[in-house]
Formats: C-alpha cells, structure tokens, sequence
C-alpha cells in the first residue's frame, strides 16, 4: 500500500479530484457565516455613525443655529413666556435690522431666539420706529413684549439737555454738564477742537450763538464734542433751512441774540430787527443794553453809569458804533425770521414800558423816546419791588 503522505507528487496533471458531498457543504455554510460576519459588522459601522452624525447635528440644531442669522429665517423660534425678570441695558445701534437687534438681545439673555424676536418685530407697525440708543429691558422676556418696549422708547436710556431762547453758550455748556455729568473742563477741552464740533470757521472759535436752543438727547456714553456737535450742527441746520447764506451767518447771529434778549414777546422781534437796521445805516449806537451788560459780565439791572462809558467793553453798544464782535446768547427761529424780514418803519428807539407783560413801545423821535421812558418811570414807581 502506497503512503500518500510521503510519496512525491505527480509529474503528470490531469483533472481536479471531485470533493464529496460532505466537504461541500461544510464550505457552504463556512461562507454563509463569514456573510454575515461582515453583514453585522457593516450595520454596526453604520450604526456608529448615524450615532456621531446625528449627535453632531443635534448638538448645532439646539446649540448653534438659534444664534446664527440666515436672512432672518431660524430653526426654530423658541420663545419665554414671562414678562421677565431682573434688568439689563443693551444698545440699539443706527441701522440695525431686526434682526440685528434680536441677536443683540440673545445675547444679552433678553429674548430667546432671534426668530422669536423677528416674528414679533414684523407684526408690530411700530417696530420699524424704533430708535438707536441705550435701552435698560428686563432679562427672558416674551419677544412681543420686548419689541413693543423698544418701540415705546420707554425703556430708553437717555439724558436730555433743554437749552432755552436766549442762553448764552457758557449757560448752555453748564446745563449740559449738569445732566449729562460731563465736566466742565471736558467741554472746555472739547471746544478747542472746532473740527470736532463742527464749528464753522466764521465763528473764529467762539461758540456764542452757535449752540441752538432746543431739547437734545444723548445715549449715556456721549462726550463733550459729540454734545457740542449736536448743538453748533442743529444751528446750521435751521440757519439753512431759513437760507440764510453762509457768509451772513455770523451777522445775522449777533442781530438775532440782541434781539432774542430785549425782546420780551415775539411779535416785536421784527421791529426790533428794523430799528438794529436803521441805525446801522445812519451810523448811529445801537444803544443796546443787552449786548453791554454781556461784554461787563453783569445782568442788565446791574449796570452802572460806568459800565454804560466803558470803552474797554467790545459789546458796550451805547458808546461803540457798529455791531458788537459777536453773538451774546442762542437766539431762537422768531428772532433769525426778524433778522431775515425786518418789518417796515422808520423807527430809532424801543421801550418797555411794562416789564410784567413785557409790552414794549416803538419811537421815530428822540423826543418820542422820552414819553415812552416816563410811562417806563410811572411804572417802575407803583411797583417799587420790581
């Protein structure tokens, strides 16, 4: 018998030997095995993936897409339900879209999601008004709610500054500083840098008659110049507005503060404004008490018979020719409408002749004049105390 084991092998090939039906079928079910081996381990692979990716995405649906601004659209608009609680300030800058200010409110903890606060700021008609500043809003609060805040203007952080007809920049520059806690050495610092102010050249640097008369509202982090560029600015304003030309600006701003501090109702201004004409052209003395009691730094009570010879005042109208060198207070509309259309008369003089309603009379004579200033007399005689 032949040992298989140690023979050599054949020299000559020929067919392969058929296996029996046995080994087959173990081979069969050998690979059906090792199938699904690699079937489970695939499923398992996916598994594993879906778990990652969907974690991932998970993770940037509630994490990072309600902070992300896609035109306005978010996953999802997630809102509180509360008025809110606690108090926060945050700022509304100009040009800020809806969507802007609900990002800034996200993140300030106020609304919950910017497409919360978007829905809401397209359904309030109000919205579109709302102004840029400084707001203090209470912290997760109902995005209706905080839209219809912001667009009250309630909630505004602010300082107004009121300047009345007739004050002169030194009393408008000390209200500012007293509502708005900006020293009074900050503004003298900031009047230095006219370019910064706006002040135009013609003024040579005097801000006198160029700080306009008007309520004014400053965000709390506002400087000196930024106030003193919101004053010499809205001068230039109604100065255009009434078109008055760049190069009588000065001029007319001087006539308009004499007569914004003598005038006593609006109805004489243009008078006034007339008699300053009529005396210019005849080269006479303006004779105005308001512009000398200025230049001595006193109230026009104050004055003595000194102070009316003064030479040395540059304002002492009563012994100087022409118009003193510059405006003595912030003259309002009336007054530069009177410069700009005086009214027609040949009048020289005015009076007031009752300083409780103000009622003052007009003079084409000296002697005219002097009747007038007897009533003023009679006057001031049965009312000692005034």
């Amino acid at each position: 018998m032949t040992d298989l084991f140690s023979a050599p092998p054949p020299t000559t090939t020929g067919p392969a030997p058929v296996p029996s039906r046995t080994a087959q079928r173990r081979r069969e079910k050998a690979s059906a095995a090792a199938r699904r081996r690699r079937r489970r381990r695939r499923l398992v692979v996916l598994f594993l993936a879906l778990v990652v990716v969907g974690g991932a995405g998970w993770y940037v649906y509630e994490h990072v897409l309600p902070g992300l601004s896609f035109g306005g659209l978010h996953p999802k608009a997630e809102d509180y339900s509360g008025p809110g609680t606690g108090s926060v300030e945050v700022t509304v800058n100009p040009g800020d879209s809806g969507t802007a200010i609900g990002e800034s409110l996200v993140e300030a903890g106020v609304v919950k999601s910017v497409k919360a606060f978007t829905n809401a700021y397209s359904a309030n008609v109000n919205a579109a008004g709302i102004q840029p500043g400084v707001y203090t809003v209470r912290k997760q609060m109902k995005a209706a709610d905080a839209v219809a805040l912001l667009a009250s203007n309630q909630g505004r952080v602010e300082f107004q500054v009121t300047v009345p007809e007739g004050y002169t920049a030194d009393q408008a520059i000390t209200r500012a500083s007293s509502v708005t806690g900006i020293s009074a050495a900050q503004f003298e610092q900031a009047k230095k840098n006219t370019k910064g102010t706006g002040l135009p050249a013609v003024a040579k640097g005097n801000y006198e008659g160029w700080l306009y008369p008007a309520t004014y509202s400053f965000d709390p982090d506002v400087t000196a110049t930024e106030v003193l560029n919101q004053m010499v600015a809205q001068t230039k304003a109604e100065l255009k507005k009434l078109k008055v030309p760049s190069a009588d600006q000065e001029e007319v701003l001087i006539k308009a503060s004499m007569i914004e501090r003598e005038a006593k109702v609006p109805a004489d201004q243009p008078k006034m404004a007339r008699v300053i004409e009529n005396r210019l052209e005849r080269g006479m003395t303006l004779g105005i008490d308001a512009a000398t009691a200025y230049g001595a730094h006193k109230s026009g009570t104050d004055l003595t018979k000194a102070d009316l010879q003064s030479t040395k005042n540059p304002y002492n109208t009563r012994v100087l020719t022409g118009l003193p060198p510059g405006p003595i207070a912030s003259p309002g509309e009336s007054a530069v409408k009177a410069v700009m259309n005086p009214a027609t008369g040949d009048w020289l003089f005015w009076v007031a002749v009752n300083l409780d309603t103000g009622k003052t009379k007009f003079a084409v004579t000296y002697q005219e004049q002097q009747t007038n200033e007897k009533e003023l007399a009679a006057w001031q005689k049965a009312h000692p105390s005034k």
